[in-house]
Protein backbone atom coordinates (compact mmCIF):
# COMPACT_ATOMS: atom_id res chain seq x y z
CA UNK A 1 0.00 0.00 0.00
CA UNK A 2 1.38 3.39 -1.05
CA UNK A 3 0.08 6.44 0.81
CA UNK A 4 0.36 9.97 -0.55
CA UNK A 5 -0.88 12.94 1.45
CA UNK A 6 -1.62 16.44 0.19
CA UNK A 7 -0.70 15.36 -3.31
CA UNK A 8 -1.78 15.87 -6.93
CA UNK A 9 -3.38 13.56 -9.47
CA UNK A 10 -0.33 13.51 -11.75
CA UNK A 11 1.84 12.45 -8.81
CA UNK A 12 -0.60 9.64 -8.03
CA UNK A 13 -0.39 8.47 -11.67
CA UNK A 14 3.42 8.58 -11.53
CA UNK A 15 3.45 6.56 -8.29
CA UNK A 16 1.29 3.86 -9.92
CA UNK A 17 3.60 3.61 -12.92
CA UNK A 18 6.68 3.46 -10.69
CA UNK A 19 5.16 0.66 -8.63
CA UNK A 20 4.21 -1.29 -11.76
CA UNK A 21 7.74 -1.03 -13.10
CA UNK A 22 9.21 -1.99 -9.73
CA UNK A 23 7.04 -5.11 -9.67
CA UNK A 24 7.81 -5.89 -13.30
CA UNK A 25 4.10 -5.98 -14.16
CA UNK A 26 2.99 -3.17 -16.49
CA UNK A 27 -0.72 -2.36 -16.65
CA UNK A 28 -1.55 -4.81 -19.44
CA UNK A 29 -4.70 -6.88 -19.58
CA UNK A 30 -6.80 -4.19 -17.88
CA UNK A 31 -10.26 -4.17 -19.44
CA UNK A 32 -11.67 -0.93 -18.03
CA UNK A 33 -11.48 1.86 -15.49
CA UNK A 34 -14.14 1.87 -12.77
CA UNK A 35 -14.81 5.20 -11.08
CA UNK A 36 -16.52 4.80 -7.71
CA UNK A 37 -18.01 8.11 -6.58
CA UNK A 38 -18.84 7.80 -2.92
CA UNK A 39 -18.59 9.31 0.55
CA UNK A 40 -16.70 8.20 3.64
CA UNK A 41 -19.68 6.29 5.01
CA UNK A 42 -20.14 4.09 1.92
CA UNK A 43 -16.58 3.82 0.66
CA UNK A 44 -15.52 0.71 2.58
CA UNK A 45 -18.27 -1.60 1.27
CA UNK A 46 -18.14 -0.08 -2.22
CA UNK A 47 -14.39 -0.42 -2.70
CA UNK A 48 -14.41 -3.93 -1.23
CA UNK A 49 -17.11 -4.92 -3.76
CA UNK A 50 -15.16 -3.33 -6.61
CA UNK A 51 -11.98 -5.14 -5.58
CA UNK A 52 -13.83 -8.45 -5.53
CA UNK A 53 -15.37 -7.75 -8.96
CA UNK A 54 -11.85 -7.07 -10.28
CA UNK A 55 -11.11 -10.78 -9.93
CA UNK A 56 -13.49 -11.33 -12.84
CA UNK A 57 -12.80 -8.04 -14.64
CA UNK A 58 -9.15 -6.91 -14.26
CA UNK A 59 -9.45 -3.16 -13.98
CA UNK A 60 -8.27 0.02 -12.38
CA UNK A 61 -10.63 1.00 -9.57
CA UNK A 62 -10.53 4.69 -8.69
CA UNK A 63 -12.43 5.54 -5.54
CA UNK A 64 -13.35 9.22 -5.45
CA UNK A 65 -14.26 9.72 -1.80
CA UNK A 66 -15.81 13.14 -1.41
CA UNK A 67 -15.28 14.80 1.96
CA UNK A 68 -17.19 18.06 1.72
CA UNK A 69 -16.54 20.56 4.46
CA UNK A 70 -14.75 23.75 5.38
CA UNK A 71 -11.29 22.24 5.54
CA UNK A 72 -8.61 23.21 3.07
CA UNK A 73 -8.76 21.63 -0.40
CA UNK A 74 -6.48 18.60 -0.35
CA UNK A 75 -6.01 15.26 -2.10
CA UNK A 76 -4.91 12.20 -0.12
CA UNK A 77 -4.46 8.89 -1.93
CA UNK A 78 -3.84 5.26 -1.10
CA UNK A 79 -2.64 3.00 -3.91
CA UNK A 80 -2.68 -0.76 -4.07
CA UNK A 81 -1.31 -2.57 -7.15
CA UNK A 82 -2.49 -6.17 -7.29
CA UNK A 83 0.67 -7.91 -8.43
CA UNK A 84 0.49 -11.60 -7.58
CA UNK A 85 -2.93 -11.15 -6.01
CA UNK A 86 -4.52 -10.11 -9.28
CA UNK A 87 -4.27 -7.73 -12.21
CA UNK A 88 -6.42 -5.04 -10.64
CA UNK A 89 -5.39 -1.74 -9.14
CA UNK A 90 -7.16 0.16 -6.39
CA UNK A 91 -6.68 3.89 -5.90
CA UNK A 92 -8.60 5.46 -3.03
CA UNK A 93 -8.62 9.24 -3.44
CA UNK A 94 -9.98 11.35 -0.62
CA UNK A 95 -11.06 14.76 -1.88
CA UNK A 96 -11.16 17.27 0.98
CA UNK A 97 -12.95 20.60 1.06
CA UNK A 98 -13.52 22.47 -2.19
CA UNK A 99 -11.72 19.75 -4.16
CA UNK A 100 -14.68 17.44 -3.54
CA UNK A 101 -16.64 19.54 -6.04
CA UNK A 102 -14.07 18.87 -8.77
CA UNK A 103 -13.69 15.10 -8.76
CA UNK A 104 -13.37 15.06 -12.54
CA UNK A 105 -10.08 16.96 -12.45
CA UNK A 106 -8.67 14.26 -10.17
CA UNK A 107 -10.07 11.30 -12.12
CA UNK A 108 -9.08 12.24 -15.68
CA UNK A 109 -5.27 11.94 -15.27
CA UNK A 110 -5.77 8.51 -13.68
CA UNK A 111 -7.90 6.91 -16.42
CA UNK A 112 -6.39 3.99 -18.27
CA UNK A 113 -5.78 4.93 -21.92
CA UNK A 114 -7.82 3.26 -24.66
CA UNK A 115 -10.15 1.38 -22.31
CA UNK A 116 -13.82 1.91 -21.43
CA UNK A 117 -14.77 3.98 -18.39
CA UNK A 118 -17.57 2.95 -16.04
CA UNK A 119 -18.91 5.28 -13.34
CA UNK A 120 -20.65 3.85 -10.27
CA UNK A 121 -22.48 5.75 -7.54
CA UNK A 122 -23.17 3.33 -4.64
CA UNK A 123 -25.42 6.02 -3.15
CA UNK A 124 -26.30 9.64 -3.72
CA UNK A 125 -26.25 9.44 -7.51
CA UNK A 126 -26.94 12.63 -9.49
CA UNK A 127 -30.37 13.02 -11.04
CA UNK A 128 -28.78 13.15 -14.50
CA UNK A 129 -25.73 10.83 -14.47
CA UNK A 130 -24.59 11.58 -18.03
CA UNK A 131 -24.64 15.31 -17.28
CA UNK A 132 -22.42 14.86 -14.24
CA UNK A 133 -18.76 15.91 -14.45
CA UNK A 134 -17.80 12.26 -13.89
CA UNK A 135 -20.62 10.55 -15.75
CA UNK A 136 -19.87 12.48 -18.91
CA UNK A 137 -16.58 10.56 -19.27
CA UNK A 138 -18.18 7.13 -18.85
CA UNK A 139 -19.57 4.70 -21.38
CA UNK A 140 -21.56 3.02 -18.61
CA UNK A 141 -23.17 4.70 -15.60
CA UNK A 142 -24.36 2.57 -12.69
CA UNK A 143 -26.66 3.93 -9.99
CA UNK A 144 -28.46 2.15 -7.15
CA UNK A 145 -32.00 3.33 -6.47
CA UNK A 146 -32.09 0.84 -3.58
CA UNK A 147 -30.21 3.42 -1.50
CA UNK A 148 -32.62 6.29 -2.30
CA UNK A 149 -35.13 7.22 0.38
CA UNK A 150 -37.64 8.46 -2.21
CA UNK A 151 -37.13 5.61 -4.63
CA UNK A 152 -40.36 6.04 -6.60
CA UNK A 153 -39.44 9.63 -7.40
CA UNK A 154 -35.94 8.44 -8.29
CA UNK A 155 -37.30 5.90 -10.78
CA UNK A 156 -39.28 8.66 -12.49
CA UNK A 157 -36.17 10.84 -12.57
CA UNK A 158 -34.12 7.97 -14.04
CA UNK A 159 -36.64 7.68 -16.87
CA UNK A 160 -36.80 11.42 -17.52
CA UNK A 161 -32.99 11.66 -17.72
CA UNK A 162 -32.24 8.26 -19.26
CA UNK A 163 -29.29 8.14 -21.63
CA UNK A 164 -27.90 5.03 -23.37
CA UNK A 165 -25.38 3.49 -20.97
CA UNK A 166 -27.42 4.15 -17.82
CA UNK A 167 -28.36 1.22 -15.59
CA UNK A 168 -29.17 0.55 -11.93
CA UNK A 169 -28.25 -2.18 -9.46
CA UNK A 170 -31.89 -2.29 -8.33
CA UNK A 171 -32.56 -3.56 -11.86
CA UNK A 172 -29.62 -5.98 -11.75
CA UNK A 173 -31.14 -7.62 -8.68
CA UNK A 174 -34.08 -8.77 -10.80
CA UNK A 175 -32.01 -10.81 -13.30
CA UNK A 176 -32.56 -14.27 -11.74
CA UNK A 177 -36.28 -13.58 -11.37
CA UNK A 178 -36.59 -12.50 -14.99
CA UNK A 179 -34.70 -15.56 -16.20
CA UNK A 180 -36.91 -17.99 -14.29
CA UNK A 181 -40.16 -16.27 -15.22
CA UNK A 182 -39.18 -16.16 -18.90
CA UNK A 183 -38.35 -19.89 -18.79
CA UNK A 184 -41.69 -20.65 -17.11
CA UNK A 185 -43.60 -18.75 -19.80
CA UNK A 186 -41.86 -20.82 -22.46
CA UNK A 187 -44.11 -23.66 -21.26
CA UNK A 188 -47.67 -24.05 -22.64
CA UNK A 189 -49.32 -22.06 -19.83
CA UNK A 190 -51.87 -20.18 -21.91
CA UNK A 191 -52.32 -16.44 -22.20
CA UNK A 192 -51.36 -14.22 -19.26
CA UNK A 193 -54.21 -11.99 -18.15
CA UNK A 194 -52.91 -10.39 -14.94
CA UNK A 195 -49.68 -9.92 -12.97
CA UNK A 196 -49.25 -9.60 -9.22
CA UNK A 197 -45.86 -8.78 -7.67
CA UNK A 198 -45.47 -9.05 -3.89
CA UNK A 199 -42.39 -7.31 -2.55
CA UNK A 200 -40.92 -6.01 0.67
CA UNK A 201 -41.84 -2.40 1.37
CA UNK A 202 -39.52 0.25 -0.08
CA UNK A 203 -37.92 -2.12 -2.57
CA UNK A 204 -37.40 -0.63 -6.06
CA UNK A 205 -36.35 -3.98 -7.55
CA UNK A 206 -39.87 -5.32 -7.20
CA UNK A 207 -41.26 -2.19 -8.82
CA UNK A 208 -38.84 -2.51 -11.75
CA UNK A 209 -39.71 -6.19 -12.13
CA UNK A 210 -43.40 -5.27 -12.26
CA UNK A 211 -42.63 -2.61 -14.84
CA UNK A 212 -40.74 -5.12 -17.00
CA UNK A 213 -43.61 -7.62 -16.83
CA UNK A 214 -46.13 -4.92 -17.70
CA UNK A 215 -44.15 -3.93 -20.79
CA UNK A 216 -43.62 -7.53 -21.89
CA UNK A 217 -47.15 -8.79 -21.31
CA UNK A 218 -49.27 -5.63 -21.67
CA UNK A 219 -51.70 -6.75 -18.95
CA UNK A 220 -52.90 -5.19 -15.68
CA UNK A 221 -50.06 -5.33 -13.15
CA UNK A 222 -50.31 -4.63 -9.44
CA UNK A 223 -47.86 -4.48 -6.55
CA UNK A 224 -48.51 -5.38 -2.91
CA UNK A 225 -46.15 -5.39 0.06
CA UNK A 226 -44.99 -8.42 2.01
CA UNK A 227 -42.92 -8.95 5.15
CA UNK A 228 -40.25 -11.23 3.69
CA UNK A 229 -36.94 -9.82 2.38
CA UNK A 230 -36.67 -8.53 -1.18
CA UNK A 231 -39.10 -9.78 -3.82
CA UNK A 232 -41.50 -12.24 -2.18
CA UNK A 233 -43.62 -13.59 -5.01
CA UNK A 234 -44.65 -13.12 -8.61
CA UNK A 235 -48.00 -14.57 -9.67
CA UNK A 236 -49.06 -14.63 -13.32
CA UNK A 237 -52.72 -15.39 -13.86
CA UNK A 238 -53.16 -17.31 -17.14
CA UNK A 239 -56.00 -18.93 -19.03
CA UNK A 240 -54.73 -22.33 -17.81
CA UNK A 241 -54.10 -21.44 -14.18
CA UNK A 242 -51.50 -19.53 -12.17
CA UNK A 243 -47.76 -19.42 -12.76
CA UNK A 244 -46.19 -18.66 -9.39
CA UNK A 245 -42.59 -18.00 -8.32
CA UNK A 246 -42.31 -17.38 -4.57
CA UNK A 247 -39.32 -16.92 -2.26
CA UNK A 248 -40.29 -16.69 1.41
CA UNK A 249 -36.82 -16.78 2.95
CA UNK A 250 -34.61 -14.83 0.53
CA UNK A 251 -32.71 -17.97 -0.51
CA UNK A 252 -34.88 -20.75 -1.99
CA UNK A 253 -37.84 -20.27 -4.31
CA UNK A 254 -40.80 -22.44 -5.27
CA UNK A 255 -41.92 -22.49 -8.90
CA UNK A 256 -45.43 -23.64 -9.77
CA UNK A 257 -46.61 -24.01 -13.37
CA UNK A 258 -50.07 -25.32 -14.38
CA UNK A 259 -49.97 -28.99 -15.36
CA UNK A 260 -46.49 -29.57 -13.91
CA UNK A 261 -45.24 -30.60 -10.47
CA UNK A 262 -43.95 -27.80 -8.26
CA UNK A 263 -40.18 -27.44 -8.13
CA UNK A 264 -37.70 -25.87 -5.72
CA UNK A 265 -34.97 -23.68 -7.16
CA UNK A 266 -32.05 -21.78 -5.63
CA UNK A 267 -32.70 -18.05 -5.76
CA UNK A 268 -30.37 -16.40 -3.20
CA UNK A 269 -30.05 -12.67 -2.75
CA UNK A 270 -26.71 -11.73 -4.31
CA UNK A 271 -23.85 -9.74 -2.85
CA UNK A 272 -22.90 -6.25 -3.96
CA UNK A 273 -19.78 -7.55 -5.71
CA UNK A 274 -21.81 -10.12 -7.66
CA UNK A 275 -24.24 -7.45 -8.82
CA UNK A 276 -21.41 -5.15 -9.88
CA UNK A 277 -19.60 -7.96 -11.71
CA UNK A 278 -22.75 -8.71 -13.70
CA UNK A 279 -23.09 -5.10 -14.83
CA UNK A 280 -19.44 -4.96 -15.89
CA UNK A 281 -19.94 -7.90 -18.28
CA UNK A 282 -21.72 -5.63 -20.73
CA UNK A 283 -21.05 -2.05 -21.76
CA UNK A 284 -23.69 -1.70 -24.47
CA UNK A 285 -26.94 0.20 -23.79
CA UNK A 286 -29.45 -1.68 -21.65
CA UNK A 287 -32.64 -1.07 -23.60
CA UNK A 288 -34.62 -3.55 -21.47
CA UNK A 289 -33.90 -1.40 -18.40
CA UNK A 290 -35.37 1.57 -20.26
CA UNK A 291 -38.49 -0.47 -21.05
CA UNK A 292 -38.80 -1.44 -17.38
CA UNK A 293 -38.62 2.22 -16.34
CA UNK A 294 -41.42 2.99 -18.78
CA UNK A 295 -43.43 0.10 -17.44
CA UNK A 296 -43.08 1.39 -13.89
CA UNK A 297 -45.03 4.49 -14.87
CA UNK A 298 -47.87 2.33 -16.26
CA UNK A 299 -47.93 0.28 -13.06
CA UNK A 300 -47.91 3.28 -10.73
CA UNK A 301 -50.30 5.34 -12.86
CA UNK A 302 -52.55 2.87 -14.73
CA UNK A 303 -54.90 4.19 -17.37
CA UNK A 304 -58.54 4.23 -16.22
CA UNK A 305 -60.68 1.41 -17.53
CA UNK A 306 -62.93 2.39 -20.40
Amino acid sequence: MITLTNTQANKVAAAINDERHRMGSPAVGMVLTLLVITDEQSQSDALAAASEAAREHPMRVIGLIERHGREEARLDAQIHVGGDEGAGELIACRLHGELAKHAGSVAIPLLLPDTPVVAWWPSGAPSNPVGDHIGGHAQRRITDTFTDAHYLESLTTRLDNYHPGDTDLAWTRTTPWRSMLAAALDQPVGRVTEVHVKVQSRNPSGVLLAGWLQQCLKVPTRITHGKNPGINKVALTTTKGEVSLSRPDGRVARLEVPGMPASTVALPRRTLSELLAEELRRLDPDEIYLQALRGVQHVLHPEPKK
